[in-house]
């Protein structure tokens, strides 16, 4: 079954003194564009974290976000009191009858008021994170499934299509060809002049194999089938799907520029119209 590129996962844990949620988002890309935003005291994880994502999601355009929200008593920033102590003093100098309260207001708002003490890693608590990672990744692959599956449902539809259209197009062929014989005729007698029935007939021939389109016809076919024994197969596969839509393309333009018929040359106009809109999805495909 086929997986599509864009998805989305989420997963919280809660902590004694936090909660933390991971979110990942991911769209279409030629391969993996990962970006990682994550608090500064798990930066040393990121590489193994960039490989965990990589493996289990392969392709696409990826946002990844952990979320800290402190919902304890304990902080890890705290008031950094000689700093502010030293304004306030400071600004009692300059204004000597001026309101404790609006000092300390106007001294936390100065530089390094404020200091954060860094957090060491708790390797157990970087488990617990990691097998909630590992959840927000399982719930984006089960989301890209589903969008999968509705893509697949799509992709029979116009394969359907093509090969209906396709199929019409071939009982327009005697018709066609016929239509073809009698330009050919018409245009011999306005030219009035006698013509070796077996030269004309043998250039005739020659003329019709060149507007044939039973090898376009096999060709086609083939492809179509093929783009459905892709769809089922079980790897990664949205290249092999666009080098396969490239393949069909090309069949069927050589229809058209072989058809000499209006009514044919409309049907290749639809099959077209359905390879785009093809070709439009396959982008998403993983």
């Amino acid at each position: 079954m086929i997986q599509s590129m864009t998805g989305f996962g989420k997963a919280s844990l809660q902590l004694p003194t936090k909660k933390i949620t991971i979110e990942i988002k991911s769209l279409n890309s030629k391969g993996l564009d990962l970006n990682v935003r994550m608090p500064s005291v798990f930066r040393e994880m990121e590489l193994g974290l960039r490989n965990q994502i990589a493996q289990q999601l392969e392709r696409g355009k990826v946002d990844f976000s952990m979320y800290i929200e402190v919902t304890g008593e304990e902080t890890s920033t705290k008031i950094n009191a000689p700093i502010v102590k030293a304004y306030i003093r400071q600004m009692r100098d300059i204004l000597p009858e001026a309101d404790p309260t609006e000092l300390m207001k106007m001294a936390v708002r100065m530089p390094d008021t404020l200091k954060t003490e860094r957090e060491e890693i708790d390797e157990n608590e970087w488990l617990r994170i990691q097998s909630v990672i590992d959840e927000a990744l399982i719930n984006i692959n089960n989301f890209r499934k589903d969008e999968g599956a509705s893509l697949e449902k799509e992709f029979r539809l116009r394969i359907a299509n093509i090969r209906s259209f396709m199929e019409q197009a071939l009982l327009l062929d005697p018709e066609r060809i016929q239509l073809i014989k009698e330009r050919l005729q018409n245009a011999i007698a306005e030219l009035q002049t006698n013509v070796d029935e077996n030269r004309f007939e043998q250039e005739l021939i020659y003329y019709l194999e060149k507007l044939d389109i039973t090898e376009e016809k096999v060709r086609l076919g083939n492809h179509l089938d093929y783009f459905l024994e892709t769809l089922s197969g079980k790897e990664a596969n949205g290249r092999k799907l666009g080098f396969i839509t490239q393949e069909m393309g090309r069949e069927i333009n050589t229809m058209g520029s072989k058809s000499n018929h209006a009514g044919m040359q409309k049907l290749v106009v639809q099959m077209k119209d359905e390879l785009e809109k093809i070709k439009e999805q396959v982008l998403n495909v993983l």
